[in-house]
Order: C-alpha cells, then sequence, then structure tokens
C-alpha cells in the first residue's frame, strides 16, 4: 500500500477548519485593532499566523504540543483566537528578566545575577546610557583615547599592580591572555588545577581555543615545584597558576607556595599568571572569610593576575588583568582584546564600585556589606521579621522560629567556608517545604522569592534579603502560607 502524504480528516474535522477565521478577519477585532496602535503589525499577523497554524493542527490531530494548551482546540470563534492572540503578544512583549527576592542566604547567587550593584550605579548607567561620553576621547589632546583608562588608574592603586585591563568576563580573561602569551607553545599548570568553571568551562578547553597546548603536572592532590621544574622546555610560554575557589581537596595534599612559583618565574623568566577568580581586593578574615587578595600576588611578583569583577569585588561582570606593564601591554594589543572588550556600562559600573574601595565606603557596596553583617544584627532583623508577619499569617497552622544557620558567599568562591547566621524557619500543616518554596518562587503577590528547604523546614536568611524589601516578603510569604 502506497504511503499516504496527508493525513485523512473526517466531515466534522473539515467543518471545523472551514469556520476558522482569516488573519485580516481577526486583526479587525476591537482587541487587536486596539493593540496594533501600540504593536508592529508585523508581530501581530506573524502571533495570529502561529494561534491559527496551532489550532488547525490540533483539530486535524498533528500538533505534538500546544500552544495555551488549556484552551479547547475547538474553540474557532473569533473571541476566543483574539484572546489568544492577545495573550500571547503580551507574553512575547512582557520582561524576562525579573527581579527576584534572594532570601538563600547565598550572597553571590551565580543564577540570580551574582553581586547586586552599589546605588550610585543607577545614576551612572542613566548618564552613560543617555548621553555621549568621553569613552575614547582624550579631552586634553582632543584626540581618540583608550577606554582603559577609566578604570586602569584606580585598579592599580587599589591591586599595587603597574597596569590593568578589562574585558567581559574572567574566563575571557584567561583566554585572551593565553592567547596572547602562550600561543604555539605550552603552558604548564598543576593536574589539580584542571578546573570546571561555571555552566561547563574547562580550564583546558579555553586553553585549547587559546591555541596554547596543555602541560599537565603532578597529580590531583599532590604537585611538587620539581613537577614543574622538570616539564619546562624550549615550548614553555608560560606557568599557569589556578585558585581553586569553587572546590576544595582534602587529606594528603601538597603544591608549591606562591612565592616558589614567582621565585621559579623569576629564574626562568618564564611569566607565572595567577587566576585569582574571586577577586577579593581586601582582607576579609575577620568576617569568615579567608581569600587571598590581588594585592598579595602582585606583591608577591605575579606576572598577571586575573579576576572576575561580580564576585568578591562587589562590581559588574567583568574580568580583571593586572599586573606588569610589558605582559598587560602584550595582551591589549592582540585582536581577541577587542573582540572581548567591556562596553560604557561595565567601566560606569565598576568605575562606581572601585571608587567606594578608595574611600573606604564598604557600607555603599552591597556584597561588602552583606558580608558584613554579624549575627546579633541578622537577630534583631529577624526577629522584627517574625512580629510583623505572625499577624498576616493562618492561626494555628504555620510554625515559625528564629534559629542559627549558615550564610554562603557563594558564586564560585570560598567552597568551604560559610559564615554564622540567624535564619528563619518555617513549617505549615497545609503545604509541605519543597511546595512552599515553589509557591514563594511562583510569585503570589507579584515577585518571585527564591528560599531554601532543609530538614523539611522553609529557610529564609535575611542576610541577603535588602531591608526594603522585608514588607514586600511579609506580603509574598503570608500570600504563600494561605
Amino acid at each position: 500500500m502506497p504511503a499516504r502524504t496527508k493525513r485523512e480528516i473526517s466531515a466534522e474535522q473539515s467543518e471545523l477548519l472551514r469556520q476558522i477565521p482569516s488573519v485580516d478577519e481577526l486583526l479587525g477585532q476591537p482587541r487587536l485593532a486596539e493593540l496594533s496602535k501600540r504593536v508592529d503589525r508585523n508581530l501581530l499577523v506573524d502571533v495570529a499566523r502561529t494561534v491559527l497554524d496551532d489550532l488547525r493542527a490540533r483539530i486535524t490531530g498533528q500538533a505534538a504540543t500546544a500552544i495555551l494548551a488549556e484552551i479547547s482546540p475547538l474553540a474557532c470563534d473569533r473571541a476566543s483566537l483574539e484572546e489568544r492572540i492577545a495573550a500571547l503578544v503580551e507574553r512575547i512583549l512582557a520582561r524576562s528578566l525579573l527581579p527576584v527576592i534572594n532570601a538563600t542566604g547565598v550572597i553571590l547567587h551565580t543564577n540570580l545575577g551574582r553581586a547586586p550593584l552599589p546605588e550610585s550605579v543607577v545614576e551612572e548607567f542613566r548618564l552613560a546610557a543617555t548621553q555621549y561620553s568621553n569613552l575614547e576621547y582624550d579631552l586634553e589632546a582632543g584626540a581618540r583615547g583608550k577606554r582603559d583608562v577609566h578604570t586602569a588608574e584606580m585598579l592599580t592603586r587599589l591591586t599595587g599592580a603597574e597596569a590593568a585591563i578589562v574585558v567581559n568576563n574572567c574566563a575571557a580573561a584567561v583566554l585572551v591572555t593565553l592567547a596572547a602569551l602562550a600561543r604555539g607553545g605550552d603552558v604548564i599548570v598543576s593536574r589539580g588545577e584542571l578546573i570546571e568553571i561555571g555552566d561547563g568551562f574547562r580550564i583546558p578547553e579555553i586553553m585549547e581555543q587559546s591555541g596554547a597546548a596543555l602541560r599537565e603536572v603532578g597529580t590531583t592532590n599532590r604537585t611538587r615545584l620539581s613537577d614543574y621544574e622538570n616539564a619546562i622546555n624550549e615550548k614553555t610560554r608560560l606557568l599557569l597558576r589556578v585558585h581553586p575557589s569553587n572546590f576544595k581537596v582534602t587529606g594528603f595534599t601538597d603544591k608549591p607556595s606562591l612565592e616558589e612559583l614567582v621565585t621559579l618565574s623569576q629564574r626562568t623568566g618564564i611569566p607565572l599568571v595567577e587566576d585569582l577568580g574571586s577577586g577579593c581586593l581586601v582582607d576579609l578574615a575577620e568576617h569568615g572569610i579567608t581569600e587571598p587578595t590581588v594585592r598579595q600576588s602582585v606583591e608577591a611578583g605575579v606576572g598577571i593576575v586575573t579576576f572576575s569583577g561580580d564576585k568578591l569585588l562587589g562590581g559588574p561582570q567583568a574580568g580583571i588583568l593586572a599586573g606588569k606593564k610589558d605582559l598587560i601591554s602584550r595582551v591589549r594589543r592582540h585582536p581577541l582584546f577587542r573582540a572581548l572588550r567591556v562596553d560604557k556600562l561595565t567601566i560606569a559600573a565598576l568605575e562606581a564600585t572601585l571608587g567606594a574601595y578608595l574611600r573606604a565606603a564598604w557600607e555603599e557596596i552591597p556584597a561588602m556589606r552583606m558580608i558584613c553583617m554579624t549575627p546579633q544584627e541578622l537577630k534583631r532583623r529577624a526577629e522584627n521579621f517574625v512580629r510583623e508577619l505572625r499577624p498576616e499569617l493562618p492561626l494555628d497552622e504555620v510554625e515559625i522560629e528564629v534559629a542559627d544557620g549558615a550564610s554562603l558567599a557563594g558564586g564560585g568562591s570560598t567552597p568551604a567556608q560559610s559564615l554564622p547566621s540567624k535564619v528563619i524557619r518555617i513549617a505549615s500543616v497545609r503545604y509541605s517545604a519543597a511546595k512552599l518554596e515553589q509557591r514563594l518562587r511562583r510569585a503570589p503577590a507579584g515577585i518571585s522569592v527564591i528560599a531554601r528547604v532543609e530538614e523539611d523546614r522553609l529557610i529564609l536568611d535575611l542576610r541577603t534579603v535588602f531591608p526594603e524589601q522585608e514588607p514586600l516578603l511579609v506580603k509574598t510569604l503570608a500570600a504563600a502560607l494561605h
């Protein structure tokens, strides 16, 4: 029997297909006619065709999936179709990037945008975005300038480096450094430092894209200075040290100190590059975070240090390279640098953040402010929050308490370190903790709240909740618990 190219349809299906109005008929409907005044007609036509094609496919039984599937496939009347088209247009036009309340206690939450920016950045954004600027114009000379100058001096003062440049993230900083300094040659790195960065980006893969060859030395848990020394040959271009800021190896471990690698670099003339990742500019030990600072590496003699702008630094997404002037100049001249450079808004945000560092105005940097919060301060906030929340809760259905807990720096920083905190633990007779977390995430009061679940209790950590968000959090939580 020959294969049929078309599915046979019944008389009832044929009649339904004939009832489907044309696109022009639908666009003449009142709501769509009004919508056309603020939406490009091409979008309306495209969406109308999509909805009608979907309806035809569902009538004939050829649809694998259905758009707005809750609408009956037999709804061929104009009003129903008009509603579907308008709803789909509104969904397309709606903002996808939305604010959320981060109640997880993870300060640099990668999935939630990492470091929130200082308030001063808003005005800097407005000026940089809505007006012309001297982005690449030397006002003194009246000639073309370089965008590096706007952040270079701040970065060199804060890190002690001879020079500094910025690209769009830390993976890009590593990539352009390897491409500029080691393409066609070997880069020696310990096997214990072949980490994966973020969403599947691995150091060996970045190195491969740079054109440099990976030369692994040592083992996962033990690498000695002699391993580096024995691997050096005429093709060696760089020594690479990667700070394992998103994992920790314990037990029988050993690796050369930074000072030993610097001495080897100076003795052989092979530059040492260190990827610090988290980008800590100040000593945070007194606040519970033990992380090496960029200045420590620079002063130890590292050739180039790469680090992120949106982790412990607390600024915008950026990859920063700080180090010796001759090496930084070589990187800046590489063609990849232009492809990976940052825009004016990133520069404006970075300037504002670095300015706060130079003024020692830690309270202006949200990430720093959150790190510096004490358990006592968090306890007061949590107790006040619970007092505001209790009257909004259903009687005898909710168990709520303030308890000891722990916050995290997050963002691939300090994996084995936590900050002592006070958290709010909630249990409901009506909903499981997992169900409560889901209800909060689905924005019952207009904004999504991201919390965590532990031991079948919903956990809220106010360390990462801005004080001005607390009234809305009360409203949202009360709605989720009803």
